[in-house]
């Protein structure tokens, strides 16, 4: 079963790519509003293309702006400015994913991924 994603535009290709190795739909800002739309627009466009929003904006991570349980899913990518850290980050990712194919799995909450955990919050 693959999820639905909408990335933000500072998404890598990387992550992208690896979220469509594994057949997720994968679906870029820049194909649906102009990359520099602020958060609110971004994560409601997420909302009507129903996707779950992946973002390395730590802005998303705020549960206080946005709180999950209003979303489809937010995957909030912990890279803090070392991206040497995306490939063991996007491994636990994938691992995850894989073990948790259900859209309803995502569904009102945020997805704090780390290289070393992700963390959940509703």
């Amino acid at each position: 079963m693959s999820l639905r994603f909408f990335t933000d535009h500072c998404v890598p290709n990387s992550v992208i790519q690896a979220l469509r190795d594994a057949a997720h739909d994968v679906l870029l800002l820049k194909e649906h509003v102009p990359r520099d739309s602020n958060d609110a627009v971004v994560i409601a466009k997420a909302q009507e293309l129903d996707a779950i929003l992946v973002s390395l904006n730590g802005d998303f991570a705020d549960i206080t702006t946005y709180p999950p349980s209003r979303y489809k899913g937010i995957l909030s990518l912990q890279v803090r400015n070392h991206p040497e850290v995306i490939p063991s980050l996007m491994r636990r990712l994938m691992d995850y994913l894989s073990v948790h194919p259900e859209r309803r799995s995502y569904e009102g909450r945020l997805f704090l991924v780390e290289a070393h955990r992700i963390r959940i919050r509703k």
